[in-house]
Formats: structure tokens, C-alpha cells, sequence
């Protein structure tokens, strides 16, 4: 029997309910036909009463637990990201997880961001044992936690592997898992390209089964970015074989249920429910075997015991986060204008604040910070300890190094290396300005822990300059100089997020003031207390060159046309990555471009009772219409519009003259063309090839051909409408 929870959740419009039938040894039935409900958290980072929030989860595991077996889930970051647990490095946050009883938790990469024997303690803590099947610590060969756990559900054994992204490794502070000596001794399994990792699942996989298991769930903080591979969630399923469903966390994905095949062509369960409580998410296995996944996104019952627990430790620290030390006369934001996060792959105004703050508190010529250690923006107004806390929850410390003009140059190289997709080590700076381009494919090495080795060929960053602090212009990048940088000591002194080339180097300040200091010490002392209005905007000290298409890079003649039609909403792909700038021009294609560029008015009528082979409701179909009424162009017969047809050089430059004439321009009279093959040019084409040409508009292919029968590609078309349109 199925609780009916209809009248005490609204489910979200998007979720998605996934139902598969279990291929591992058959089905098995929950005794006393009771649903083994598995109920699921992943990358909370501290957000303890955001939507649902922990007593909200509280009160629906109680519930659900009144009529079925359920299991309490967290694939890891719960212990770092807002203030609670920087003031108690982690510890508020066990409390309020075992007030609500986890019965499974695994470590993410953020759960060391306080040290490894700080994480120990925690985990000390933890009324329920963390299971992690390929934490490793190599001078005992075993995993430092149980590899698995198996729950009893009446007579059905459930079994939860736990997994660590061993991008833990760059993505947390690597310095914590080395020995004095800079020796590693932990392990994430990470190499072999992916396989070791493969191996270690597999190997707890097969244990669970051999111990019992009924049914075997992965917990795994992995992520499903592109950059993650091969560790992803993706790849282990893809790799193993014996799971039955794959709770995952770290990209902060939504994914309400997703079939993803395994070694051997079975279908798993793939779910993640996105982070801060976006959603809470539900994992069902009935009593007939059949699993099914979803996303609760409001739930409005709250456990008044757990909310009375949190409440008591916040009112402990809201005298302390609720003291000014500060203003700001402007919003200070991490993100683009429509809420998404930028401040991974682009600059932001709150990145370059803060990236001053190295620098200038630092007293250094080059200051930079990671895009993924700036947590939040700051609302204009007043700037609480609590708002400075939220900006910087790590608690790094200030360290500045000398460096040389190549190691910069590296390390800004391995930092755009996945520009523009989002990358947590991308940097903002401050005392520098270079150009990522990243139509041109990154030729960063790592290695199998995500460290920079080296750059192999093309460079994506180029026209650095150092800001020249005595004259304050900005001056070429010196390779062989020696410059200082600061930043914090996970950026420098421990090679964080794989910018490890600074590690070694002799170092001029060594863990010097706590972030939050830093930046609250640059607004009061050096800004006179209030962020000023010269930080309204980015400082535009990086230039991104980016493209829509993949088969659209920089070093084309035709990028930047293809590139300002685009954003212009006038001409799109013939896929949503690929624009195929050498296929032919259609007619229909190079009207509607025409068409976008005056806003698509409206258009009465059918485009059919014109011409008979234009379909009405077609993508073309206003846009043929509209250059028909207005004499832009005519059919290829009195009947017939031909809008597949390819379009030639000359039509090409017909429409674009009579589209000038609908847009105002003088009646041009006899044209003498200079192009060697004139004499080709159709008499009622001239006018058109003749005002291209002195428009600049359209130019001969090459050696003063103009080429009137030769086919217009996409390119071609795109470059004309930008010229127009200039």
C-alpha cells in the first residue's frame, strides 16, 4: 500500500517520475507489503532551513515512516558553505543531522574544507558512520570508512555504497591529504583513467551482494559535468555492474530519475536533487520490485523539535553576524543579470572587489582569488559580518609568493581551461588584463588527481598585461620577470582547484589574515568604509571570446559576423551547437534573415495563395510573405517561390538592393562594374551587384571575380546582413 501524499506535499510542475522493473536476481518483495521509501539530501552546504530545510525533512521522514520503511540519505557538502558552519567548522551542522537521524551519509569534497583531522573529529561526531568505498588511506591499503552499509527492511536487505569524486583532490584543499613531507597519503582511487575508481565500486558491489544485499544503491558525490569525467556518476554506472539506482551529488544537478545503462545493458536509476533543499528528493521501492524516483518541492509540515534545535543555534551567533563592519553604495553580485552564476567563468564586480583586496591588503603587484571561493554577493546597504561570513566561508588565509611572468601565464591558462562552462578554479583578478578565448581548445595537461602539468599547444589566453603600480597603466606580461601574487593559501600554497605551480616558491607572507579580514580590512581601511561606485560594473579585465557554435571559432573571417547576427537574435544554428557556415543559402533562409532584422512584424494572409510551394506555417512562411508584399523579392516563376532553392551570388545581391530600397535608400541609376566577369552579372541583377559593391556590402570571391551564378553559404549571408545592419 502507497501513503497517499497528495495532502501534505505539492510536487513541482518539472518532476519526473522514472519506473523500471529490477534486473538484479529477479524482484524481491518488502515484507508485509511495505514501501522502502529512501529518502535523499545532497550538497545542502549549510542551508539549514531553506525551503523544506532539515525540519521540514524531519517532519516528512516522520510520516512517511508512519506506514513504510524509510532510510535517511546525504550524498555529501552538508557541513561547509554558509555561516553556521564556518563559526563551528562544521560541528553545528552534525548536530542538526543527527537531530534529524541520517541513517546514511557520504563525505564530498567540501566536508574537508576544515582539514583532515578537523573532518575526522566530525565524523567522530556523526551518530551515523560515513561509508566511503574509495577514500583510501595508503598507509594501510583500506578505505578509511566502511565501503558499504546494509539496512534491513523487514526481510529485504538494502545496501548503500558510498563514493567520493576524486576531484576531491583539487576541489577541496590538497594539502590535506599529504603527509608533512608533501607525500600524498589518502586516495580517491583516482587513477587509470577512471578505472581504479570502477574497480573500488565494483568491488564493494560485489561484497554487498555476497553479504546479502537484495537490492544495492550508490550514494556518490560525482557530479554529471563534463569536466568531471571520468569520475562522474555517468561513467561509474556505465562501468559496473550490480546497482539498481544511483543517489548522486556534487554538480548540484536536478535530476528527478534518468535511466542510465551499465556494463552490461541494465537499466539504473539515476537521481539528484539539486542543492540548498532546492527539492528533497524520494526514492521508492515497492513491494513488486519496482523502483521509482521524484522531486517534493514544497512540503509545508515542519518538526517543531528540530526547528526549536536550529533556532537555539542560530540565536547563539545573530548579536556576532548581525554587526555592521561596513557599506556598500552598489549591488555586489557573483552573478549574470538573469540570476545565474557567473563568477566560475566570467568576471564579476564582487570578483574583482575581492581580487583587490589580495592585492592591495597584500601589498602585491598581481592579486587573483578562485571563482569558487567566492560564495555570495552583497546586497547595497549595510555589509554585516554575517554578509562578509557568506562571501568568504572557507576561513583560507592570506598568502602572498614571488612569481614569474611564465608561471602566471600558466596558471591563467589552466584556470580558463574549461571556459565558459563553469570551473571553480576559474579566477578574478586584479592587476592584470588578458583575453580567454575559448573557441580554441584548451592543450592543458593534468594529471590523475586534476593537477596542471603543462600547456601542449594552442593557448586559450593571450595580451596579458601587469598593472605598472607607479605610472598605473597596464604593461605586457615580462615571462622571465619576477612579479608578487597573493591570493589565499589553498590558491598558492596548496595548488588548489590543480593551479599548483606556485607551491614551492619562496613566500613573503604565510598565512597571514583570514579571508573574511581580508576583504573587510580593504573596505574600511583602504575604501574608507563603503564600496564605492566605481564598482558598479566589472572592471573588465578579462575579455571572453566566446561562440555560439562549435564550428564557429575566432580565427574564421566570418566569426564576427555570425557571432553579432546571433546575438541579435537574427540568424540561429541549423543545430543548437552547429551553424554550418558552408552549407548553401536558401532563399527562404536569407528572406527570413532579413525578416528578423526588422522584428518580424506581422503578416495577415497565406503565404500558399501566393506561391505554391511555400507551406503556410512553415518557420519561412510570414518571411516570404512579407518580402513579397514589399517588393523585396518576386518568386522564380509568377507561381513558384523556391524557397530549398540555393541562393545565388546575384539574387543575393538583388534582395539586398531591394531591401534598401524598402528602407528608404535612392534609386541607384547605370552601373559600370569593375569585376572581370561582369558580363555575367544579369542586366536585373546590376543595380543590386553594383550598390553591394559600393556599399562595401558584397566583393568580389577573389581576383576581381564577382562570381554572379556561384552559390551564397551561411557564412556569406551572415556576413551581409551585419554589413547592412552596420
Amino acid at each position: 500500500m502507497k501513503m497517499n501524499m497528495k495532502s501534505v506535499m505539492k510536487l513541482s510542475a518539472i518532476v519526473l517520475v522514472i519506473v523500471m522493473m529490477l534486473t538484479l536476481g529477479g524482484t524481491a518483495s518488502a515484507a508485509g507489503g511495505k514501501d522502502i521509501v529512501i529518502l535523499y539530501t545532497n550538497d545542502v552546504h549549510c542551508a539549514v532551513d531553506a525551503n523544506i530545510g532539515y525540519a521540514g525533512l524531519a517532519a516528512l521522514k516522520s510520516e512517511l515512516a508512519a506506514v513504510n520503511y524509510v532510510t535517511l540519505v546525504d550524498a555529501g557538502d552538508a557541513l561547509q558553505g554558509e555561516v553556521l558552519g564556518t563559526l563551528s567548522k562544521g560541528s553545528y551542522l552534525v548536530d542538526i543531522m543527527n537531530k534529524v537521524s541520517y541513517d546514511v551519509i557520504v563525505p564530498g569534497n567540501h566536508e574537508f574544507d576544515y582539514g583532515m583531522d578537523r573532518f575526522l573529529e566530525l565524523a567522530e561526531l556523526q551518530s551515523s558512520d560515513y561509508i566511503c568505498c574509495n577514500f583510501i588511506d595508503l598507509r594501510t591499503g583500506e578505505p578509511v570508512f566502511d565501503s558499504y552499509r546494509m539496512i534491513a527492511c523487514g526481510d529485504i536487505n538494502v545496501a548503500y555504497i558510498g563514493i567520493d569524486t576524486p576531484e576531491t583532490f583539487s576541489k577541496s584543499n590538497p594539502t590535506y591529504f599529504r603527509d608533512r613531507t608533501g607525500k600524498f597519503i589518502y586516495s580517491f582511487c583516482e587513477g587509470n583513467d577512471g578505472q581504479n575508481l570502477y574497480a573500488s565500486v565494483q568491488k564493494a558491489i560485489d561484497a554487498a551482494g555476497s553479504a546479502g544485499a537484495d537490492y544495492i544503491i550508490a550514494v556518490g558525490h560525482c557530479g554529471t559535468n563534463e569536466q568531471s569525467s571520468p569520475w562522474r556518476s555517468t561513467d561509474i554506472i556505465a562501468n559496473v555492474t550490480g546497482l539498481n539506482a544511483f543517489i548522486d551529488g556534487h554538480s548540484h544537478s536536478v535530476i528527478p530519475g534518468l535511466g542510465v545503462k551499465d556494463k552490461d545493458g541494465n537499466t539504473v536509476l539515476l537521481a539528484s536533487s539539486g542543492t540548498k533543499f532546492s527539492y528533497v528528493g524520494k526514492l521508492v521501492i515497492e513491494p513488486d520490485g519496482t523502483i521509482s524516483s521524484e522531486l517534493i518541492a514544497d512540503y509545508n509540515n515542519r518538526d517543531a523539535d528540530t526547528a526549536a534545535f536550529m533556532g537555539e543555534i542560530k540565536a547563539e551567533n545573530e548579536e556576532l553576524l548581525k554587526t555592521v563592519v561596513a557599506g556598500t553604495s552598489v549591488d555586489l553580485t557573483i552573478n549574470n543579470p538573469d540570476g545565474t552564476r557567473a563568477v566560475r567563468s566570467k568576471e564579476t564586480n564582487m570578483g574583482d572587489l575581492v581580487a583587490d583586496a589580495y592585492r592591495i591588503v597584500g601589498e602585491a603587484d598581481i592579486g587573483w582569488v578562485n571563482g569558487g571561493g567566492v560564495r555570495d554577493g552583497i546586497a547595497a546597504g549595510d555589509i554585516t559580518y554575517e554578509h562578509i561570513i557568506a562571501v568568504h566561508p572557507f576561513g583560507n588565509m592570506l598568502c602572498v609568493c614571488k612569481a614569474t611572468g611564465q608561471e602566471i601565464i600558466g596558471a591563467l591558462e589552466m584556470s580558463a581551461r574549461t571556459c565558459p562552462t563553469e570551473s571553480g578554479g576559474f579566477l578574478q583578478v586584479s592587476g592584470l588584463k588578458f583575453t580567454i578565448d575559448t573557441t580554441v581548445p584548451s592543450s592543458v595537461r593534468i594529471d590523475d588527481k586534476g593537477a596542471f602539468v603543462g600547456v601542449d599547444g594552442a593557448r586559450r589566453v593571450s595580451g596579458v598585461q601587469v598593472l605598472n603600480g607607479k605610472t598605473n597603466t597596464y604593461e605586457p606580461i615580462d615571462l622571465t620577470r619576477t612579479y608578487t601574487l597573493a591570493s589565499h593559501d589553498y590558491m598558492l600554497k596548496s595548488g588548489g582547484d590543480g593551479i599548483n605551480m606556485f607551491m614551492d616558491n619562496k613566500y613573503l607572507i604565510e598565512n597571514g589574515m583570514l579571508d573574511n579580514q581580508v576583504l573587510i580590512t580593504y573596505i574600511t581601511e583602504k575604501l574608507g568604509g563603503v564600496v564605492p561606485a566605481a564598482y558598479s560594473e566589472p572592471q573588465e579585465r578579462i575579455l571572453l571570446i566566446t561562440s555560439p557554435f562549435t564550428d564557429v571559432v575566432s580565427a574564421n573571417w566570418f566569426f564576427p559576423y555570425v557571432k553579432a547576427d546571433y546575438e541579435k537574435g537574427v540568424i540561429f544554428g541549423i543545430t543548437e551547437t552547429t551553424f554550418e557556415p558552408f552549407t548553401a543559402l536558401s532563399r527562404a533562409m536569407f528572406v527570413t534573415m532579413l525578416y528578423r532584422m526588422e522584428n518580424s512584424p506581422s503578416v495577415n494572409g497565406n503565404v500558399s495563395a501566393v506561391f505554391s510551394d511555400c507551406e503556410d506555417g512553415k518557420w519561412y512562411s510570414d518571411a516570404v510573405l512579407w518580402a513579397y508584399r514589399n517588393r523585396i523579392t518576386d518568386g522564380l516563376t509568377s507561381i513558384t517561390f523556391g524557397p530549398m532553392e540555393q541562393l545565388t551570388r546575384q539574387q543575393m545581391a538583388a534582395i539586398i538592393y531591394r531591401y534598401a530600397l524598402y528602407n528608404g535608400a535612392p534609386v541607384i541609376g547605370e552601373v559600370s562594374l569593375g569585376y572581370s566577369d561582369a558580363a555575367s552579372v544579369a542586366d536585373w541583377a546590376k543595380p543590386g551587384v553594383g550598390y553591394c559593391s559600393a556599399m562595401g556590402i558584397m566583393n568580389g570571391v577573389t581576383g576581381g571575380i564577382f562570381d554572379p551564378d556561384g552559390t551564397a553559404n551561411r557564412a556569406m549571408g551572415a556576413a551581409v546582413v551585419s554589413r547592412i545592419a552596420a
